[in-house]
């Protein structure tokens, strides 16, 4: 009674915690770290959201990074702070004595150094060693969208993250087929920015962007054009200035990184076994991640594609949601699951 079993999301912009049927913890895989003279290193100083409300407004001895880049660790002992930070909150003392059974999604295709990398995070921030496992994201996220992948029929899913954009192609509680690029939401972001900067001379930050995405964001022209007003610094002059931006202009600006998404999809439709294809054409494809909840996302996709693509429900917390419900059907899942 006193092991718990919590599925991990373990991503670029957030991490979500998946424990007895529900979402238990989700929060930015942000740190704030702080040069200690005297220590001559970096101390943390604050994780998750708090180190997010940090970020753009800190003094120049004040860093916030992200320790995950393209759904991989970038700073290993950075990502064991904040893991052991997180999982410690869920368990507390009881975690010293019991340890927890885990469940990380890691990218499809994550070499043998970054597998490693990710598991010596996990046990070292306190899960138990011989009890920490990883699937690979597209297949979690399947099973959290309620996807019948154990079936001998095609299953086709699109991982919209933060940091990463994987398509992949399930079936037999397995990953036929599937292809990630480095084109997802935190690329939206950055195209909105240089598109500000380019038509307007205003210099904006990546919270800016952040908010212009899911305020009035869109990945097609929409009926009803939304506006919104963004502060920012003047190019030219140094001083502070508002603009009003367009729905209409966001979905010009994210056009590169959106084409980059549907090129992806196609990629692997493409490498899909004929029968497999059929089967995609019926079911049609699922989007899940953060970045499907961008308006008209579904419209683009099948658009681009030629598959009907739909958004699943809660799209943000399919892959935790899969990574919990992984660790009931590890039997069943015993020759994909890598420990």
């Amino acid at each position: 009674m006193f092991f718990k079993r919590i599925g991990i999301d373990l991503g670029t912009t957030s991490v979500l915690v998946y424990h007895d049927g529900r979402i238990v913890l989700q929060e930015p895989s942000m740190v704030a770290l702080i040069y200690d003279e005297d220590a001559e290193r970096e101390m943390i100083v604050a994780f998750g959201q708090e180190a997010r409300d940090m970020y753009g407004r800190t003094p120049e001895n004040v860093d916030v990074i992200r320790p995950l880049q393209g759904g991989v660790i970038a700073d290993g002992d950075v990502t064991t702070e904040m893991l052991g930070y997180f999982i410690n909150r869920l368990s507390g003392r009881v975690m010293r004595l019991f340890k927890p059974t885990v469940m990380i999604s890691v990218p499809y295709g994550v070499t043998s150094v970054e597998h490693r990398a990710v598991k010596d995070a996990a046990v070292d921030a306190g899960a138990r060693e011989n009890q920490t496992y990883l699937l690979p994201q597209p297949l979690l996220a399947a099973i959290g969208a309620g996807l019948p992948v154990n079936a001998p029929a095609g299953n086709m899913v699109l991982c919209l993250g933060g940091g990463i954009t994987e398509a992949a192609v399930v079936a037999m509680n397995s990953v036929v087929v599937a292809e990630s690029v480095r084109a997802a939401g935190m690329n939206l972001d950055e195209a909105i920015i240089n598109y500000v900067r380019r038509k307007y001379s205003l210099v904006i930050g990546e919270m800016t962007a952040e908010a212009v995405k899911i305020q009035i964001g869109a990945a097609l022209p929409l009926e009803e054009e939304y506006t919104m007003e963004i502060q920012g610094r003047d190019q030219v002059g140094g001083l502070p200035r508002t603009v009003t931006i367009t729905s209409g202009e966001v979905a010009e600006a994210i056009v590169e990184p959106l084409a980059m998404i549907a090129n992806c999809a196609k990629n692997v439709l493409e490498a899909t076994p004929p029968e497999l294809a059929s089967d995609i054409i019926d079911r049609g494809m699922c989007l899940t991640g953060g970045t499907a909840l961008l308006r008209s996302i579904d419209r683009y996709i099948t658009q681009e594609t030629g598959v009907p693509a739909y958004v699943a429900d809660e799209p943000i917390i399919c892959t935790a949601v899969g990574a919990g419900r992984a660790l009931d059907n590890l039997e069943v899942l015993r020759r994909t699951v890598r420990t």
